[in-house]
């Protein structure tokens, strides 16, 4: 599906995304216009589906973060569809998995202390529907956080 041309500009894409579409080009020794076109390509087949800005919550004051390991009552039909739909309107559930086995939902959850997690635990995650067990894992250190891939 991809070709040699396509990989190289994903590789330098993945690297700095903030390039533009000459310096992209450049750095994969192709024409501006053939660049462009294969970005385009590649967006439209979903390969390539956005950007996005990498925020350091912690600079923010967001220094809790917490995963959440959510099973869900599935004797009740909609409990899956249910629970994500309440969890996506809590503003500091920056990420929702949903999987299959023992653990059904895992919830990223920031906190700007210990004081606010409480507080967000009690009032906003613990009235969520169909929560049968849950464990918190407190977040330590981020030992590695990347999607690049090697191509």
């Amino acid at each position: 599906m991809l070709d040699d041309i396509d990989r190289r500009i994903l590789r330098h894409f993945q690297a700095d995304p903030s390039l533009s579409a000459a310096e992209l080009a450049e750095r994969c020794r192709i024409s501006q216009g053939v660049c462009w076109r294969r970005l385009e390509k590649m967006q439209a087949a979903g390969i390539i589906q956005g950007q996005e800005a990498v925020i350091d919550w912690a600079v923010l004051g967001y220094a809790v973060e917490v995963s959440l390991r959510v099973t869900l009552d599935k004797t009740q039909p909609r409990a899956f569809d249910e629970f994500t739909a309440a969890a996506r309107k809590v503003p500091e559930v920056i990420e929702l998995q949903t999987f299959l086995g023992r653990v059904d939902v895992r919830l990223s959850v920031l906190a700007k202390n210990m004081s606010h997690y409480q507080q967000l635990y009690r009032d906003r995650i613990l009235t969520l529907p169909h929560i049968a067990d849950i464990e918190a894992l407190m977040h330590i250190a981020r030992v590695k956080s990347e999607e690049v891939l090697p191509l």
